[in-house]
């Protein structure tokens, strides 16, 4: 998959294009009818298929002081994407220029002047230009105009619940990313770059890989069956199981937030990396422990517990066989 930063300089072969357009955070099941349904228009058409996004979230751009709420990076979004097999990621940076775009303005500049669309798909609430005045009648109005197709995916859900980014996060907070991946279709993962610790795990025989995780959504502090994911130099990435406590370690009277990921079986260097980490399932919320070895003992606990929920079948990772990703 190509990752192009611009709508200007758009590689000749993605012209006429078809894309599927928004933010597409933490890539769910309802982005992932839009983006299905995009990939069917271009068979049909015989057109490269695309995802249009924007980097920073338009809600960062505007409100940069509020509470974190993103569930995904763009590279995380970009690795979802390549599994689906879209063939161009567009990630558009989001500044004062583009938001002060028309709707019309932006249909000319951006889907016209850089991709020259042949059809775009988006799902039933885009809002799109300078004060989220296009809607999807308008957007389909210009399609008309401008000479390309325009198709509009209904909500996605089950029973009374329609799948979000919302909702998404709130069963996060609850501790619940169970629920959570039943509506992204996917695990919720972090990622970031291993910094170290205090060092405290390898003296009681669990060693961690420590990761700071403020720009995401808050989960719900505790402890979590993971898999970690190690990228190759060759852009692949494999996916060892482990268990992660997300929290502030009353036990030692912390206050910062942190990300503390014990890898099973793993026996290398992490300091450093830009590793992924998958939450699978909530083991227990974070206590404050009396010492030391009822810290560890706990820590074993938490361990056995975590392999027996990750070998089970309907806990398997497989479609983490990622492809290489290329960046312009």
């Amino acid at each position: 998959m190509l990752i192009q930063r611009t709508y200007t300089d758009v590689p000749e072969e993605f012209h006429g294009c078809v894309l599927a357009i928004g933010n597409f955070d933490g890539v769910h099941r309802g982005h992932q009818a839009v983006i299905s349904a995009m990939q069917e228009k271009a068979g049909e058409l015989g057109k490269t298929a695309g995802v249009l996004t924007f980097e920073p979230h338009s809600r960062e751009f505007f409100a940069p002081d509020a509470p974190a709420f993103r569930l995904t990076t763009l590279e995380t979004r970009a690795a979802h994407l390549n599994w689906l097999g879209v063939d161009i990621m567009a990630a558009l940076k989001f500044d004062a220029e583009l938001s002060q775009k028309s709707a019309e303005k932006f249909v000319q500049d951006v889907l016209v002047g850089g991709f020259n669309v042949s059809h775009v798909v988006v799902g039933y609430d885009f809002i799109f230009g300078h004060k989220r005045q296009g809607t999807t009648v308008i957007l389909t109005e210009l399609g008309k105009k401008y000479g390309f197709g325009v198709s509009v995916i209904e909500p996605v859900g089950e029973q009374t619940l329609i799948f979000s980014s919302t909702a998404i996060r709130e069963s996060l907070t609850n501790g619940d990313p169970l629920t959570a991946a039943s509506m992204l279709g996917h695990w919720w993962e972090v990622e970031g770059e291993v910094i170290k610790g205090d060092q405290r795990g390898r003296t009681i025989g669990f060693p961690t890989a420590n990761i700071p995780i403020t720009h995401y959504h808050q989960p719900k502090l505790g402890v979590y069956a993971v898999r970690v994911g190690l990228t190759a130099d060759d852009g692949t990435t494999s996916w060892v199981p482990g268990v992660a406590n997300y929290g502030k370690r009353p036990t030692f009277d912390k206050k910062d937030l942190i990300l503390e990921v014990h890898l099973f079986d793993f026996d290398g260097d992490l300091y450093g990396q830009h590793i992924r980490v998958a939450f699978v399932d909530f083991i227990r919320p974070e206590l404050k422990f009396s010492g030391i070895e009822e810290l560890e003992a706990q820590i074993s606990e938490d361990a056995i517990l975590g392999t027996a929920i990750l070998a089970k079948p309907e806990m398997r990772q497989d479609k983490y066989a990622d492809k290489k990703i290329l960046k312009r």
